[in-house]
């Protein structure tokens, strides 16, 4: 069975920074591409930033010049370096990865973390 689990969400004002972490475990034979998504509450759950394997990023335009996602495919891990946060930026954060395991033959699947809180104060 394939995991995503994040962690390195908390409370920071604004201006402030942290970093996301998602770490991928299981029976996994690859992963294609990892990223972040959010959703503030009463939104729609939307992308923050991706990465494919062999290293094109994808940002939205709100995060672009704040956020850096960064990659570890030695240990199946994603980042998210968050700086300059701002209020807006208070949501949910899921790390989202493209992986192909044992169990599903080789077959990519798409796997959602449980989601990290982050929220920042004005």
């Amino acid at each position: 069975q394939v995991q995503l689990v994040e962690s390195g969400g908390g409370l920071v004002q604004t201006g402030g920074s942290l970093r996301l972490s998602c770490a991928a475990s299981g029976s996994i034979v690859d992963i294609g591409a990892m990223g972040w998504y959010r959703q503030a509450p009463g939104e729609q759950r939307e992308l923050v930033a991706t990465r494919a394997s062999g290293g094109i990023t994808n940002y939205a335009e709100s995060v672009k010049g704040r956020f850096t996602i960064s990659r570890d495919n030695a240990k199946n891990m994603v980042y998210l370096q968050m700086n300059s946060l701002k209020p807006e930026d208070t949501a949910v954060y899921y790390c989202n990865a493209y992986i192909s395991s044992r169990v599903t033959g080789g077959a990519m699947h798409r796997y959602w973390g449980q989601g990290t809180q982050v929220t920042v104060s004005s």
